[in-house]
């Protein structure tokens, strides 16, 4: 029997999964659960990393009081963020996050260096303002202290795999999300960086996933009640993680990742870049055994969890359970909004901006309605998209993460793409997590076997199209 731990950390809230395999089986259970979130100093917009790091001990130190046996550890988190450690090992603040709108801009200033159409040849990176090549850009131009005393830069999941191990690498599939990496030779390209004046002396060497980054460090294993234990690095983006748990027989299928933020694309052996792909702004990201993540962004439920925000400090508070009926019960509503719309990246008031949008008073109701028919259409349109790259016929749309456990938007989004849809399982981040440990343990030979095992493990529902 082995014991792996999972810290899969999202934008909003992370959390520790322990699973155990035994005789070709696995079971998981969540043990521990921490907020995660976006602070604000002087202008500028940080992920309180110290905070995450505490719980991260917190849950160590349970398990440890525990007795629980773990053979390894993995992270995953969110993409494009990076932190900074100084020569002498000292973290350099926290993170920026890239909600901050210090990029604002900088995409068209960095095309004015180096043209649109070749940066993506390039990198292959859908172009959106948060890359980490423009944060840098950004911090660059503005002369950010910690960029110009750090001695590296370490993405988000690898920097908490530094601050428990005191060891830094660099992963693969959250690398590939940063606008910095050649998607043909998955390394740095130095040669793009200096052309922007952005520092490559920083990025550490790239690492494939499953690979060993280290120790859990001696203070902290002694503190907690536990051995050293390794820490692995898995599939450090929490989608790759997430596609990595597709229970899926054949490649042919599309994925959507139902969360804040909504991914849906292919599974392919090698990049695709060309001036179509370009043109619609679809992005490679490096996913597990090499494959490449084709995909498109899509703004997810950021819409609905803002609105409920405003809601809540208005008085009214509602489940996710009453946000279905809400929406159902206006399900012939016929406004719709764009979810890419920049409008709707982080406005002070999502309902006032949504109402705007579609430009007359809305209800509660009318406005949960409106976000799911505007997910579905935009699922549908992305989809039309994805058929005309794939190398296969899409025959269903897996849908994994929170959002798979959304039977309404699951209906409707079968309805609008006219393909059933398997839901499940909404915890696919952190099966994705504890399987890289468990291939890295040998105890699984590649993906598809590792997907027939979540297969047989999870229940998934499959919705057929109505309309």
């Amino acid at each position: 029997m082995k014991t792996f731990l999972a810290f899969d950390c999202g934008a909003t809230s992370g959390r520790a999964i322990l699973a155990t395999f035994e005789d070709g089986a696995f079971k998981m259970e969540e043990v521990y659960r921490f907020p995660s979130g976006i602070i604000e100093l002087g202008g500028k917009y940080y992920w309180d990393i110290m905070a995450i790091y505490s719980h991260f001990l917190e849950c160590l130190g349970k398990l440890g009081r525990e007795g629980v046996a773990i053979d390894s550890i993995g992270i995953d988190t969110w993409g494009v963020d990076f932190g900074f450690v100084a020569d002498d090992g000292a973290l350099l603040g926290n993170p920026r996050a890239y909600r901050d709108p210090y990029t604002t801009g900088i995409p068209e200033e960095v095309f004015g260096i180096i043209p649109r159409s070749e940066l993506y040849a390039a990198t292959g990176i859908q172009i959106l303002p948060f890359n980490s090549v423009f944060q840098l850009y950004a911090q660059t131009k503005e002369d950010f202290a910690p960029l110009r005393y750090a001695s590296e830069i370490l993405f988000v999941p690898d920097l908490l795999s530094y601050m428990l191990t005191g060891e830094k690498v660099c992963e693969y599939t959250i690398a590939s999300t940063s606008g910095m990496m050649d998607q043909r030779t998955r390394s740095f390209d130095k040669g793009l960086l200096a052309r922007l004046g952005i520092r490559s002396d920083v990025l550490p060497e790239i690492v494939q996933p499953g690979s060993r980054v280290g120790l859990l460090r001696e203070e902290i294993a002694s503190a907690c009640g536990l051995p050293q234990i390794p820490v692995v690095a898995v599939a450090g983006h929490d989608t790759a993680s997430a596609i990595a748990a597709v229970p899926a027989r054949d490649e042919k299928f599309a994925y959507l990742s139902s969360g804040t933020w909504s991914l849906m694309g292919i599974e392919v052996p090698s990049p695709i870049i060309n001036e179509e792909s370009a043109r619609l702004n679809f992005t490679n990201e490096g996913g597990i055994e090499g494959t490449t993540r084709f995909l498109k962004n899509i703004t997810g439920m950021w819409l609905l969890e803002q609105c409920r925000k405003v809601w809540k400090a208005a008085g009214r508070e509602y489940s996710y359970a009453k946000l279905v009926e809400m929406a159902e019960a206006e399900v012939a509503f016929p406004g719709r909004i764009n979810p890419d719309d920049p409008r709707f990246a982080n406005p002070a008031d999502m309902v006032a901006e949504i109402t705007a949008a579609v430009g007359k008073s809305l209800t509660d109701s009318e406005i949960v309605s409106c976000i799911y028919h505007s997910l579905a259409d935009r699922y549908k349109e992305i989809l039309g998209m994805l058929q005309e790259f794939a190398p296969f016929r899409i025959e269903k749309l897996h849908i994994i993460g929170g959002g798979s456990a959304n039977d309404l938007l699951n209906q409707w989004t079968a309805d609008a793409i006219g393909l059933p849809v398997v839901a499940g399982p909404t915890e696919a981040t952190a099966i994705g997590n504890l399987m890289v440990q468990a291939k890295a343990a040998g105890l699984v030979a590649d993906r598809w076997e590792m997907r027939r095992m979540i297969a047989d493990a999870f229940s998934v529902k499959t919705f057929t199209p109505n309309n």
